[in-house]
C-alpha cells in the first residue's frame, strides 16, 4: 500500500470514529486553491476542521507535532474559504482539531490550535 492509499484508509478510520462520537461529517478531503482539509463536520454547535495525522513510528516525531505553524495557517485559510463558500454565519463557533494515529492508538486533540487568520 502506498502513502496515499494508507492516508485514505486512515482518514476513513478516523471518519468512522468521529461519526461514532456524534460528529456530523459534512466534507472529506475538501480541496481548493489554498490547500486541503481532511475532514469538516459539526461537533455540537462547533464547525470543526479536522487534520488527520498518521505516524507508523516515532522517528519523525509524533503525529500531532506534524501540524506546525505553517500547516495551521494553511488550514485556517482553507477554513475561511469554506466558510465563505458555504455562507456560514460570522458567529458560527469554529474549532481546529487534530486526530493523531500512532502506535495503534487514536487521539482526538480538540482545540489543537487557535485560529490563525490574516494579520
Amino acid at each position: 500500500m502506498n502513502k496515499r492509499q494508507t492516508g485514505a484508509q486512515k482518514e476513513q478510520q478516523v471518519c468512522a470514529y468521529l461519526i461514532a462520537k456524534g460528529v456530523r461529517v459534512k466534507e472529506q478531503n475538501f480541496r481548493c486553491r489554498q490547500g486541503e482539509i481532511d475532514l469538516i463536520g459539526y461537533d455540537g454547535e462547533y464547525l470543526v476542521f479536522f487534520e488527520v495525522k498518521y505516524r507508523s513510528g516515532s522517528s519523525k516525531g509524533t503525529a500531532a507535532e506534524a501540524v506546525g505553524l505553517a500547516k495551521q495557517k494553511k488550514i485556517c485559510r482553507v477554513a475561511d474559504y469554506y466558510r465563505m463558500l458555504h455562507h456560514c454565519p460570522e458567529d458560527t463557533p469554529i474549532r481546529f482539531d487534530v486526530v493523531a494515529l500512532e502506535s495503534g492508538r487514536m487521539k482526538w486533540l480538540q482545540n489543537a490550535f487557535p485560529y490563525r487568520g490574516m494579520g
